[in-house]
């Protein structure tokens, strides 16, 4: 079992407009019992992924980073909540807005994937700003 629970958590990036949850299981069910899919719908083009197993996690990375999956070439990689200062996360960045719980996607031990912090989504977050992917 993995040493830190978001071990098993993997970001989805440069998906498009039009991912579906079903796409996403799909690809990353090949590799193992999944525990939760979640697929941004504002703005859309990314996911997280949480596996039942962190080395799940590890082989859909090396599997899926650059293929393609929604019909565009997706970033794939582990979100392990260490980068970034302070520790950095790998959550969903912050509350969403309009207060509420928006159907339970955000969690209070998420943090903004961009820098680490809380109280923010990487879309709003500061150090994001002028930086080219």
């Amino acid at each position: 079992m993995s040493r830190y629970p978001h071990d098993a958590k993997v970001y989805v990036g440069e998906l498009g407009n039009n991912a579906s949850k079903q796409d996403i299981e799909e690809a990353f069910g090949y590799y193992g019992p999944l525990r939760n899919v979640w697929v941004a719908r504002n703005p859309p083009g990314f996911a997280f992924v949480e596996f039942e197993d962190a080395r799940d996690a590890e082989d859909a990375v090396r599997g899926l980073d650059g293929r393609t999956i929604s019909g565009r070439r997706a970033r794939v990689e582990l979100s392990t909540g260490r980068g970034g200062r302070g520790g950095g996360g790998g959550g969903r960045g912050g509350p969403p807005r309009g207060g509420g719980k928006a159907g339970g996607r955000f969690q209070s031990d998420d943090r903004c994937y961009e820098c680490g912090g809380r109280g923010h989504f990487a879309r709003d977050c500061s150090r994001r700003r002028g930086r080219k992917r």
